[in-house]
């Protein structure tokens, strides 16, 4: 059962939300149809497309309203900053508007944001530890074992399932030994999240593919981490829950009933089980 448009959390139109549908599903079907020699230059393309031809776009909406920027910042440094030192070297994927990387700059060593659409990257004023990188979705360019903290918010539903290794694999190699990767991705149980969250039951636009919490926590271990976690913040606390072969089992079950319910039922049970979104931390 699809989401109700007066639902929507931007307050969009019908006539944008259906324009973003529409949209986000063309070019969501380009990328699940090509190939992986085709997507190395799909990614920067298609992205660049999404932002030039959307009359509302959430990311560029952060850069040209400060207040609705100030606050995804400040959520997100809620997140990042427990984690940063003066010797951090920081490493955002998918950085968008680089607010949050902007913000980072200013409290450690280094910072590095990449993104896929030289769109965002436009009219920057980064300070002299900033750098904005352009990549082709798969490949991390910076010094392999360089990185303290590697953070991505939203980027993880966006990539190719196919891609999705690599990309990891990649991000694990930039980390340094003890450094740490904090990705925050929707869960599938709850979704979809993307613009057919109004039209469709599963991600058909955007989200190329959603995950579960044991979905993405097997590929976390198949890169490498051995030192994974589920993380809550926000509120005053922040709970790290530790994920291993007893814990998992018991979260796949759980993942496994849900997964069962009648979908409108399966988004209120997982929403309610705090697993509308997905905070992993894994640990090189």
């Amino acid at each position: 059962m699809p989401v109700k448009m007066e639902d929507d959390m931007y307050k969009r139109s019908v006539e944008i939300i259906e324009e973003t549908y529409l949209l986000e599903k063309e070019l969501g079907t380009r990328l699940k149809n090509s190939t992986k020699a085709e997507r190395q230059q799909l990614y920067i393309s298609l992205y660049d497309n999404l932002f030039q031809k959307l009359t509302f776009n959430p990311i560029l909406h952060e850069k040209t309203d400060p207040e609705v920027g100030a606050w995804v910042v400040a959520r997100r440094m809620e997140l990042v900053e427990p984690f940063l030192t003066p010797g951090t070297v920081f490493l955002e994927i998918g950085a968008g508007s680089c607010g949050v990387s902007l913000e980072v700059a200013k409290h450690v060593k280094r910072v590095y944001a990449i993104d896929v659409s030289f769109e965002v990257g436009q009219q920057l004023n980064p300070p002299a530890n900033f750098e904005f990188i352009v990549s082709d979705g798969l490949t991390i360019p910076v010094p392999n074992n360089s990185i303290s903290l590697a953070f991505s918010h939203q980027l993880m539903e966006h990539l190719h399932p196919e891609d999705a290794v690599e990309q990891l694999q990649n991000v694990y190699k930039a980390i340094s030994p003890g450094g740490s990767y904090i990705c925050v991705t929707p869960n599938r149980l709850s979704g979809p999240h993307d613009a057919s969250q109004f039209f469709d039951d599963v991600a058909t636009g955007w989200h190329l593919k959603e995950y579960s919490l044991s979905e993405l926590y097997d590929l976390f271990r198949q890169v490498g981490f051995t030192k994974i976690s589920y993380y809550k913040y926000g509120k005053g606390a922040n709970i790290n829950f530790p994920l291993n072969s007893i814990t998992i089992t018991a979260i796949r079950t759980l993942e496994t009933l849900i997964d069962q319910l009648p979908v409108s039922l399966k988004r209120k049970t997982a929403k309610a089980l705090l697993f509308r979104g997905i905070t992993m931390i894994g640990v090189k």
